[in-house]
């Protein structure tokens, strides 16, 4: 008895091992295309990765082209790129963080209701919905009536696409908070709505940042519904009013133009770096503000 015993827990250690292995396994072969990816970023992109990158505007054709001709780095950099998109992620965070986390509270405090289903169903409806399609909307919605492109109308079309991360990220971090939170705050006599921003929302606030965050690092760099919204400009913009360029704007201009393909690794290198230091941060936050 006790040596079947013996070679069955020696069976299920070995077999433990080896699931064990194969997650490793799998999981480093997970980030073998990120580092791949990093890697040739870095290799073709670090010559144009200079101070000019982040104060001088896009040049044009012309200048790529001479700047070939005589073999030296292309001239100018991505300053209206990044103040484009500095000025679309903005509003967008105006428009999308208030509305998702306010119906994120409202799913998980009514979840039984019908109203709560619906808004939930549409929301993970909206995630699976391809982002050109929503460019081509917020264009009727909001470019056809303001009779021109704009950063609001492509702030507006990643606003649409932030909100269900926000929403389902507040509705699972205010379930997760005790009953008892809500109930000494009403116990104590604060209404309703204090309790919820007074208590419940920053008591939530880690999974209401991260969500956030995640939100923004999924959305900064989209392409299609800014080409069909905010469109791009060649000179740094900040009225919300006019088209506005992106990272990501220029990246697809630069592709087009072979003049300019150099241009492409060292803007792809840069959104790369904000997208990994915003999901670092996010990452970090929620270990750090962690729901006990």
């Amino acid at each position: 008895m006790k040596r079947r015993f013996t070679s069955t827990s020696k069976y299920r250690l070995g077999k433990s091992r080896l699931f064990f292995f194969g997650v490793c396994l799998l999981s480093g072969a997970t980030m073998i295309p990120l580092f791949l990816i990093i890697w040739e970023l870095i290799k073709k992109g670090y010559k144009q990765f200079n101070l000019s990158l982040f104060t001088e505007v896009a040049p044009t054709s012309m200048e790529a082209m001479l700047a070939r001709i005589s073999d030296s780095p292309i001239p100018g950099g991505i300053l209206n790129g990044i103040t484009g998109t500095l000025l679309i992620l903005a509003i967008a965070i105006v428009i999308a963080i208030p509305v998702g986390i306010m119906a994120g509270v409202y799913l998980a405090e009514n979840p039984k209701k019908k109203i709560a289903g619906l808004v939930r169903n549409l929301s993970d409806l909206l995630q699976g919905i391809p982002s050109i399609v929503i460019g081509v909307v917020v264009y009727i919605w909001v470019v056809i009536p303001m009779s021109g492109y704009s950063a609001f109308a492509g702030s507006v079309a990643l606003a649409i696409m932030m909100l269900p991360m926000i929403i389902r990220s507040t509705e699972e971090s205010i379930k997760m908070l005790p009953v008892t939170l809500k109930e000494a705050g009403l116990a104590l006599g604060g209404s309703y709505a204090s309790v919820v921003m007074r208590v419940l929302l920053p008591s939530a606030f880690s999974g209401l940042f991260t969500g956030s965050l995640l939100a923004i690092s999924r959305v900064m760099g989209e392409t299609a519904p800014l080409l069909v919204t905010a469109l791009g400009a060649a000179t740094v913009n900040w009225d919300a009013t006019n088209p506005t360029s992106a990272i990501s704007l220029l990246i697809w201009e630069f592709y087009n133009d072979p003049n300019l393909a150099d241009l492409v690794w060292s803007s792809s290198l840069l959104l790369l770096l904000f997208v990994l230091g915003i999901n670092l941060l996010a990452k970090s936050i929620a270990k750090k503000w962690k729901i006990q």
